[in-house]
């Protein structure tokens, strides 16, 4: 699969197949996030990745009892490390940083196959006890993973000209 095929064919993943998520498959998804460009190539993060059930139905709990959580067979916590630091541009580095190695993995899952779901809607305090996260940094973002049980769904889209403006504003 080419990239441009796995950026049309990825789509948000809300119910999975009850099949494991073989740890070659895992891996690969995992080293794509490891691999993402970073600010000074300073890799702020840490992937928890979830594959007991019970620590998924405590994590689902914490993402605000979503179902399709504790459904996925991996759910991968996404920490930043680096929650003082702010980029040159006055935008907290840790959320930027953590996007990039999650859309790698989201881009590298559908290539093996599989589907992912961004999950921002979650209780951090709860998410952190559950994954064992300090006080002092952020789980950024939860990434539920495994095979879909449902068939993709088209994507409505703004047009070009409505997201694209050319060397101004506009």
């Amino acid at each position: 699969m080419d990239l441009y095929e796995a950026i049309r064919d990825r789509f948000s993943v809300r119910a999975y197949q009850d099949t494991p998520v073989e740890p070659d498959k895992l891996r690969r998804v995992l080293e794509a996030g490891r691999s993402a460009p970073s600010g000074n190539n300073g890799q702020p993060w840490k992937f928890v990745v979830v594959q007991d059930a019970a620590r998924r139905r405590a994590v689902c709990k914490a993402a605000k009892d979503q179902a399709f959580v504790a459904q996925a067979p991996v759910v991968v916590g996404v920490v930043g490390l680096a929650p003082e630091k702010i980029m040159s541009c006055e935008i907290p580095g840790d959320p930027v940083d953590c996007a990039i190695a999650i859309d790698h993995m989201t881009l590298a899952a559908v290539a093996e196959g599989l589907g992912t779901c961004w999950v921002g809607a979650f209780i951090q305090a709860e998410a952190k006890k559950v994954l064992g996260v300090p006080d002092d940094l952020h789980v950024i973002e939860l990434l539920a993973l495994g095979y879909p049980a449902v068939e993709p769904h088209e994507k409505k889209r703004k047009s070009f000209d409505e997201v694209v403006c050319w060397e101004q504003f506009s």
